[in-house]
């Protein structure tokens, strides 16, 4: 499955990052106009500080997600303990389109996952050599995860779109740029347009975590992409 990376390639695509794995959310995001969702499971989740289980504790309400939301769904498998090579061989069969981890949470056997895309995250600490070896090796999507903790919910300064505009300038694959910083709709075309970003995750820090708070930023950024 590759439906995600056709979508980042064709044009700036919303990606809507969900606070919890809750059908209602999924439906609000559809009804704003989202292009893709995330999904999480085992992570304490640092931008909207809410638990994710295992797939086993998120497993019913994923499956509803997939099946009400008309596009690709993808997912952070894990963090710190990462899917089980089981759970991966579920989240495949459930329909999931691309699995997201940390650069220094993915285990090594999870490259070889053939059917699901792959979605590396830099850190903060990142170099632009690790962005390269990445797509020397095979990674399908980079996520530009790059904001220390301390400037999460902080605005979007120059720095930062250098640094975006650095990372589309050195790799040809797919970016990803999360709203760690409290990106405004407005805002959104520097991030796709000038830094050339093919993909835009909202998530918790500037969508807040209700069905109606999403739908309603989910619409203005929509919009703010569409010019």
């Amino acid at each position: 499955m590759n439906r995600t990376v056709d979508l980042l390639k064709k044009g700036p695509t919303l990606i809507m990052s969900l606070p919890a794995n809750d059908p209602e959310l999924a439906r609000a995001a559809a009804n704003g106009g989202a292009d893709v969702l995330k999904v999480h499971i085992r992570v304490q989740h640092a931008a909207s500080g809410t638990y994710f289980g295992s797939l086993e504790e998120e497993r019913e309400r994923l499956h509803q997600i997939v099946e009400l939301f008309p596009g690709p769904v993808g997912i952070v498998a894990g963090a710190e303990t990462p899917a089980t090579p089981e759970e991966m061989d579920e989240l495949r069969q459930m329909g999931i389109d691309f699995f997201d981890l940390y650069l220094s949470h993915m285990p090594a056997w999870m490259w070889r996952e053939a059917y699901m895309s792959k979605a590396v995250a830099l850190e903060h600490h990142y170099s632009i050599h690790q962005a390269i070896a990445l797509e020397n090796l095979g990674a399908d999507i980079l996520e530009a995860a790059i904001i220390p903790h301390d400037g999460y919910g902080q605005p979007l300064v120059i720095a930062d779109l250098a640094a975006y505009r650095d990372l589309h300038d050195t790799i040809d694959i797919p970016i990803i740029v999360p709203t760690q910083r409290a990106i405004r709709p407005e805002e959104a075309t520097l991030v796709t347009g000038e830094c050339g970003i093919q993909g835009l995750m909202i998530g918790a820090i500037v969508t807040g975590k209700t069905a109606l708070s999403i739908e309603d930023a989910v619409r203005k950024f929509k919009s703010a992409l569409r010019g």
